[in-house]
């Protein structure tokens, strides 16, 4: 099936009509995306109705309908809801790890992720169609979804070696003498030592602090020395915050989800322009014929990407079928060595670069830059994560880039997007203190913090690979190239949605005080539906094994699964059987967040 370069489309969805049913923490959040690319809602009200499996329809713009399946789990797992979900695929293990032992996500993260996952598989679908594949029925389900989101970690605990840091409770925010919480940032640490050397800590805390910080993103969690936490605590937030000009870091108060409902803008997760300055392209020929399980087959992605977003963005668009290029610097990506490793690669790189190949480009030599230019020349798509304006101080932005090939996606993966003024350095962290986040993932009774599992950077990528998919489709339909723009701003803006809506009706934005606190038994933790969560609170199980507490819940007609602490644990889950692999490095790999039939 092609399309004619003269279709006159604004939005990748423009003409498509849709219908949802099933669980709305995951079907909402469908519906509000297919509406935001422009397609329109046929859902009757009672379509809308909650329930352990869900339904997604698309039809119209002379594609053939395109159809979704939404669960929580296989059948028979026992993962039913968010909280079970969290529970079994450790997110509320790695979640927790910087209080000391698992604890649940306030936020709907696994259904969440879920959504932006199944408008991925349609929209690859509609690619697909467009490019000769056969109409196809996309399968996402929240389990694997919450695997996805765990798998740096889950790569890490199945090395063939140790952490490099400590896992042990503790880590940010700090609090002023104010009792002000914020976060502090940096990559650089020569600005570390320098922040503390301002505020007067002792020079051994310095140095024994730097390394928990620095691996905190790989961890989930910093063991400061306590001295630290002490510190700040006896400055007021105007003597830390100059501490912070003098030595290079940053800081940045966490703001209340009030706060980011006064300032919030109301825009799209992503945003996609056409590039129209250039001739239209009737689109790439490829020899690789597209199928209905690899829709981006035949397709060449190029991503010089680092850390998480732009490299998980461009890992999705590969497990598609998209033949992915990583550009790397001379000598490669030094992530490849982060420890742990397997068979002497990364176990955390390897969770996200698999299977790609690799390119070394010296971006800052000429030769460098138009080697690159060539390679977009014969390229789909262009993904970046560099830091704001680097690309147009190399001449490499997507103005740039369209003479060459006026058919490519140009895809930016950015903190900020451009949209808040004077924002902080826009990292997982910094956004999520920024924006809220700290607020809306912690239930009322405690105090705002910013999990330290990396939800902005995953659930950013996730936007990323949504927002070129849906650059492809809009190519496919107009002939043009496109650029899109995705950020952990906007992950974040749809991250606490559910929260900024109820506050919007005058209710309580964010969850009850206990809101999916596990339960402990005498040899682990079980953490209740969150239907069922009132009343298994009535019970004590500490004297009873997992397996026993589970079946007394069961016999009462509660709902409730136990929680996964030891994330080597997944490989032999029968709730997960047969999910998890091995890559050929030995490293643990998660299974496809999707299927295709």
């Amino acid at each position: 099936m092609a399309f004619p370069a003269t279709t006159q489309t604004v939005r990748p969805l423009d003409t498509l009509r849709f219908d949802t049913s099933g669980p709305p923490q995951i079907t909402g959040v469908v519906a509000e995306h297919l509406r935001l690319l422009g397609a329109r809602s046929e859902t009757r009200a009672h379509e809308g109705a909650s329930g352990t499996a869900g339904r997604v329809r698309l039809t119209g713009g002379d594609f053939g309908t395109a159809h979704a399946t939404v669960a929580w789990g296989t059948p028979g797992s026992g993962l039913v809801d968010e909280a079970t979900v969290q529970a079994a695929t450790g997110m509320m293990a790695v979640h927790g790890r910087r209080d000391g032992g698992p604890r649940g996500l306030a936020a709907d993260y696994a259904a969440t992720a879920t959504a932006v996952l199944t408008v991925q598989g349609l929209l690859a679908g509609l690619v697909g169609q467009a490019r000769g594949a056969e109409p196809c029925h996309v399968t996402a389900g929240a389990d694997r979804a919450g695997l996805l989101a765990v798998s740096q970690y889950l790569a890490a605990a199945g090395a063939d070696e140790e952490e490099a840091a400590e896992l042990a409770p503790g880590g940010p925010p700090f609090a002023s003498a104010e009792g002000v919480l914020f976060e502090l940032e940096t990559l650089d640490p020569g600005a570390w030592a320098a922040f503390w050397r301002a505020l007067e800590a002792p020079a051994d805390a310095i140095r024994s602090g730097w390394r928990p910080f620095q691996f905190r993103y790989a961890t989930a969690c910093a063991p400061f020395p306590p001295v630290l936490h002490t510190l700040t605590r006896a400055h007021s937030l105007a003597r830390i915050r100059r501490a912070a000009v003098v030595s290079g870091a940053e800081v940045c108060v966490l703001r209340t989800l009030a706060e980011r409902a006064e300032e919030a803008d109301g825009a799209a997760p992503w945003s996609l322009r056409p590039l129209i300055g250039c001739a239209p392209s009737p689109g790439t020929r490829t020899e690789v014929a597209p199928s209905i399980a690899r829709p981006l087959a035949g397709l060449t992605v190029l991503e010089a990407g680092r850390r998480i977003q732009a490299p998980l963005a461009a890992h999705l668009l590969g497990l598609l079928g998209a033949e992915v290029i990583r550009i790397e610097p001379p000598g490669g990506d030094p992530l490849r060595g982060m420890p742990p490793a397997c068979s002497g690669t990364s176990a955390r790189w390897l969770a996200l670069n698999r299977g790609k190949q690799a390119v070394e480009v010296d971006i800052k030599a000429d030769a460098g830059r138009r080697r690159l230019r060539e390679m977009a020349a014969a390229a789909d798509v262009f993904l970046h994560n560099w830091a704001p304006g680097k690309a147009a101080e190399l001449g490499l932005d997507a103005d740039d880039l369209a003479p060459v090939n006026p058919a490519l996606v140009y895809a930016y993966t950015s903190g900020w997007a451009e949209r808040l003024p004077g924002a902080p350095m826009g990292t997982d962290f910094m956004v999520q203190a920024r924006t809220g986040v700290g607020e809306v993932v912690r239930p009322e009774g405690e105090a705002p913090a910013p999990s330290l599992m990396t939800l902005l950077d995953v659930l950013g990528g996730l936007h990323g690979a949504e927002a070129i998919l849906a650059g492809l489709l809009l190519r496919e339909r107009t002939g043009h190239g496109v650029r899109v723009d995705s950020s952990l701003l906007g992950a974040a803006d749809t991250l606490t949605a559910p929260a900024l809506r109820r506050m919007a009706r005058g209710t309580a934005p964010r969850r009850p005080a206990g809101f999916r606190h596990p339960l402990p038994t005498a040899d682990g933790w079980i953490a209740p539906a969150d239907d069922s969560a009132r009343a298994v609170a009535a019970y004590d199980l500490r004297d009873l094994p997992t397996t026993d507490a589970l079946a007394q819940l069961g016999a009462h007609g509660l709902t409730a699964t136990a929680v996964t602490t030891d994330l080597r644990d997944l490989h032999h889950d029968p709730r997960f059987a047969g999910s998890i692999s091995r890559d050929a490095h030995g490293a643990p790999a998660v299974p496809d967040p999707w299927s295709f039939a």
